[in-house]
């Protein structure tokens, strides 16, 4: 029997994090961090351009706890409570731009980190609790 070969996976496209107050959590997504609005239902969603073809999805807690049908099949439930964790990339390069960035909207840093493989990451909350993490390339054999 030969052995059943797994097709690559090309990497997470879209990571979703649940707010209360999506208002709030979408203008901390675009104003402190930059990310572009790419599309949204104010009452339901927003997404973000995360780079390199990924998606950052805010989605409203409980607003997706139905079947949303879409043109093309529908999408299935899903809803997601307590603090999460997202990691986005940025270049070694722009690491203490970022931390100058932060401090200056007087967002407080929970942590800095040196990995081993030379990364590094600035730890910090979004207004929901959720731990969002600025990572250098260096922290994962892959990244």
């Amino acid at each position: 029997m030969k052995p059943e070969l797994t097709p690559a996976i090309q990497g997470v496209v879209e990571t979703a994090l649940y707010t209360d107050d999506l208002p709030r959590a979408a203008t901390f997504y675009r104003e402190v961090l930059g990310l572009t609005p790419m599309s949204g239902e104010p009452a339901r969603f927003q997404a973000f351009d995360a780079g390199a073809g990924r998606v950052l999805l805010l989605f409203r807690r409980g607003s997706t706890l139905q079947p949303t049908p879409v043109s093309g099949g529908v999408i299935p439930p899903h809803d997601g409570h307590g603090p999460l964790h997202v990691a986005l990339g940025i270049a070694a390069a722009d690491y203490d731009v970022w931390r100058e960035r932060l401090r200056a909207r007087h967002i407080a840093l929970e942590s800095e980190t040196r990995w081993d493989r030379g990364g590094r990451s600035l730890y910090f909350r979004d207004p929901d609790g959720h731990l969002v993490e600025l990572v250098t390339p260096g922290i994962w054999p892959n990244y």
